[in-house]
């Protein structure tokens, strides 16, 4: 199990890891059980289909993307957003540059293992 984050965290205070690509993330909270991160898109920047065990709802804070969940997709915008059961295929694409907020249960120890990649 992770060591929880701290309770309390200010965004400005933390850095951003550069996934490549365009996009890069940045961990907001976590234990063992839920997790909460950033992930910044550049426009046109992907996030390619890819599928996890863990469940996450997804905020699109700012931007535009389309969005594809089980060859669904959806063009979504600031406010909407989206949840993927778990081992469900899904991507996304940047329309314009944007932030998604990603919230996973159980936490992402994969994240945690690669310092954010």
């Amino acid at each position: 199990m992770t060591t929880d984050s701290p309770r309390f965290v200010h965004a400005d205070e933390l850095g951003w890891t550069d996934l490549g690509g365009g996009v890069s993330r940045q961990i907001l909270g976590y234990d063992g059980e839920l997790m909460m991160v950033r992930v910044r898109f550049e426009a046109g920047a992907a996030g390619a289909l890819h599928h996890h065990p863990h469940r996450q709802v997804t905020l699109v804070e700012s931007g535009r993307f389309q969005v594809e969940i089980a060859h669904e997709a959806r063009e979504l915008k600031a406010g909407d957003g989206f949840f993927i059961p778990p081992d469900v295929e899904h991507g996304v694409t940047a329309v314009e540059a944007g932030v998604l907020v990603d919230v996973f249960a159980p936490a992402r120890e994969d994240f945690l293992r690669t310092g954010g990649r």
